[in-house]
C-alpha cells in the first residue's frame, strides 16, 4: 500500500465535508444549479488516485510539520484544481470517457436531450462543463483559504498556488498549440509534459506543502530536483497508457489519445523512427476520431517497431533514477523520504 493510498480516505472525507458546506448556497439561487453542483461531487468522489494531495502532505511533512487536518484539507483542494482541468481538458479534446463514465460535457448534453430543449445538446454540454470547471476553480481557492492555517502560513503558500496555476494554462495552450502545429518535435512536447503535468502534478503541490509547513529555500530546491524528473516520468507513463493502456484500468477506451491525435514525446519519436511507409499511416490514422480497434493496433505496432516505445521507457526510467538521486540527498525527514520514494515508483510504474 502506498502513501498516496493511506491519505486517500482523509483526502475523501475532506472533499466530503467541504462540499456539504459549499453546495447548498449554490442550489439556493435557483433549482436548475442542482445538477450542476450533483455533477462536481459525483466527479470528485468517484475515482481519482489524489496524487496531488499525497505529494502536497508529503512536501509539508518533509519540512519536518506535523500531520494535521489542516494540511489534509488543504491538499484535498488540489483535486478541486484538478477537477477544473480535466473538465475542461475533456472539452478541449472532445473525450467521451473519463474514469470510465460519461465525461461532464457528454453528461450534460444528455440533460439537454432528454428535457428536450432547443438549440445544439453539445454545445449545451460543452458550456456546462467550462462552467463546471470555473466553479470548481472558485472552490479550489475557497477551501485552500479555508483550510486552517495561519494567514501567514497561507501568504506563504500563495505564490506556489499562483505559479501552479498559471503554469497549467500555460502548459494546456502549448499543448493545443503542438496539436494545431502537427508537432514532430520531442523537446516541444517534453516542455508540454514539463509544465501541464510535471510541475503542476508533482512539483508545485510538494511546494505548496512545503511552503505551509515553512519549508525553506534549500528543501524547495531539492524538491525541485525530485519532483521535476519524476513529473517528466510520470506523463510520459501517462503517454504509453493513452496508447498501450488497458481500459479496464485506465477508464479510457483502448488507443484514445491515437484517436485524439496528441502529439506526445511518444508519438514525435516515432515519426522521427519512421520510415516513409509507417509516416504515411501516422499520419492517415492519428487523429483519426473513427479510428477502429485494426487502426489501433497498426499505430501501435508502428510505435513500437520503430523503438519509441523502448525509448519511452528509456527515458522513464533515466528520470525515477535522477528524481530517487536527488532523494537520496535532499534535507527531508526520514519518514518523508521512504513515502516520497514509495510514491516516486507508484508514480512512474503504474497500470493506470
Amino acid at each position: 500500500m502506498t502513501p498516496a493510498s493511506d491519505l486517500r480516505g482523509r483526502v475523501d472525507k475532506a472533499l466530503q465535508e467541504f462540499l456539504q458546506q459549499a453546495m447548498p448556497p449554490v442550489v439556493s439561487v435557483a433549482e436548475e444549479l442542482e445538477p450542476l453542483v450533483a455533477s462536481i461531487e459525483a466527479f470528485l468522489l468517484d475515482g481519482g488516485k489524489r496524487l496531488r494531495p499525497a505529494f502536497c502532505y508529503w512536501g509539508h511533512r518533509a519540512a519536518g510539520a506535523a500531520d494535521s487536518e489542516q494540511i489534509i484539507r488543504a491538499a484535498a483542494s488540489l483535486e478541486l484544481l484538478q477537477a477544473c482541468a480535466l473538465m475542461h481538458d475533456d472539452v478541449i479534446d472532445r473525450s467521451d470517457t473519463r474514469r470510465g463514465a460519461p465525461s461532464v460535457h457528454r453528461r450534460f448534453a444528455a440533460l439537454h436531450r432528454a428535457a428536450d430543449w432547443r438549440g445544439d445538446p453539445e454545445a449545451f454540454g460543452e458550456a456546462a462543463a467550462i462552467l463546471l470547471g470555473d466553479l470548481a476553480l472558485i472552490w479550489a481557492d475557497t477551501m485552500l483559504a479555508g483550510s486552517g492555517f495561519s494567514a501567514v502560513s497561507l501568504q506563504r503558500s500563495l505564490p506556489v498556488w499562483d505559479a501552479m496555476r498559471v503554469e497549467v494554462m500555460c502548459g494546456q495552450y502549448l499543448d493545443v498549440v503542438e496539436q494545431a502545429r502537427g508537432g514532430g518535435s520531442v523537446e516541444r512536447a517534453l516542455r508540454v509534459a514539463r509544465l501541464k503535468s510535471a510541475k503542476y502534478t508533482i512539483e508545485r503541490p510538494l511546494h505548496l506543502g512545503a511552503a505551509l509547513g515553512d519549508g525553506g529555500p534549500e528543501l524547495t530546491s531539492a524538491l525541485s530536483n525530485y519532483g521535476l524528473p519524476l513529473g517528466e516520468a510520470f506523463q510520459l507513463r501517462d503517454d504509453l497508457l493513452g496508447v498501450f493502456g488497458d481500459p479496464e484500468v485506465t477508464g479510457k477506451p483502448a488507443g484514445d489519445d491515437l484517436r485524439e491525435g496528441k502529439r506526445t514525446a511518444l508519438v514525435a519519436l516515432a515519426f522521427a523512427a519512421a520510415n516513409t511507409a509507417q509516416q504515411q499511416q501516422l499520419r492517415a490514422r492519428l487523429g483519426d476520431p473513427d479510428l477502429d480497434a485494426d487502426g489501433v493496433t497498426v499505430l501501435r505496432e508502428i510505435i513500437a517497431v520503430t523503438g519509441a516505445l523502448a525509448q519511452v521507457e528509456a527515458l522513464i526510467a533515466e528520470r525515477l533514477d535522477a528524481a530517487l538521486g536527488a532523494l537520496a540527498t535532499a534535507p527531508v525527514a526520514p519518514m518523508a523520504r521512504d513515502a516520497l520514494t514509495q510514491l516516486a515508483m507508484a508514480v512512474s510504474h503504474r497500470a493506470g
